[in-house]
């Protein structure tokens, strides 16, 4: 409700009713926003990101769960490797990072690719992995029968099979990225870069604040984010239980 009222209101009780609805704080911020520039920069990142992130992801998990015939000892070094970045905080890394993107001069939407694809590969790989053991070990032998490569076999055959942990990492992707503040506040330096995460920066400044365009930019953020989340909830449940089957 604060979204509804002004400065004063929300400086004096922020958490009080509203004594009218105002809009004016919904107004300002659509006036303000570049929403189409938002968008267009959050969906630049979210795409690249997640071809990268599957390529990695795919290709390191079809090695750790179909092929650990060859080095089983390795196969489970590696996986509990990646795993462990579960436990790492991706924002201590954060000047590192930055670091890095300096030193390769990755500015801007690209500066946010590199940790946002490395914060993601342990749990897509967790997800990757565990679905990918749960399939038959018999369908590898009969493509391999058939004279099938094993590039094919990755390709044509286990690949459409993880549309359902595909799309979950397509979903958890987009909702991180979306709500991503850290890294995207110290990577983006232009406005015209900014992603939607960064649009209640706007309303900063160097003296003054206003509360009301945040609060209102905020909720008109999260509403689309509401509706995916809500349109696509049994695909990510879907795609969490069908990776977890096996580990």
């Amino acid at each position: 409700m604060m979204s509804f009222k002004s400065n004063s209101e929300i400086m004096s009780n922020p958490l009080a009713w509203p004594k009218a609805l105002d809009f004016s704080n919904y107004a300002n911020a659509l006036h303000t926003l570049n929403y189409p520039r938002l968008y267009a920069n959050t969906f630049i990142v979210c795409a690249i990101s997640f071809v990268i992130e599957l390529t990695i992801t795919f290709l390191s998990s079809f090695a750790l769960a179909r092929m650990t015939y060859k080095r089983p000892g390795l196969s489970k070094a590696v996986y509990a490797f990646l795993i462990t970045g579960l436990c790492v905080s991706p924002f201590i890394l954060l000047f590192p990072v930055y670091k890095i993107n300096l030193f390769f001069g990755l500015k801007e939407q690209f500066a946010l690719i590199f940790p946002y694809v490395a914060s993601s590969i342990s749990f897509n790989t967790l997800l990757f992995v565990g679905y990918l053991k749960a399939l038959p070990v018999e369908i590898d032998e009969a493509a391999v029968i058939d004279g099938c490569s094993i590039w094919d076999l990755m390709i044509k055959i286990i690949l459409p099979m993880t549309k359902p942990v595909i799309a979950t990492v397509v979903i958890f992707n987009v909702l991180y990225i979306w709500n991503e503040y850290p890294f995207a506040s110290v990577m983006l330096r232009q406005q015209s870069a900014y992603t939607l995460s960064m649009g209640a920066s706007f309303f900063k400044g160097t003296y003054t604040v206003d509360y009301g365009g945040i609060v209102a930019s905020s909720v008109m953020i999260i509403i689309p984010e509401l509706i995916f989340y809500g349109l696509f909830q049994k695909k990510i449940v879907g795609g969490m239980v069908a990776g977890a089957v096996k580990g």
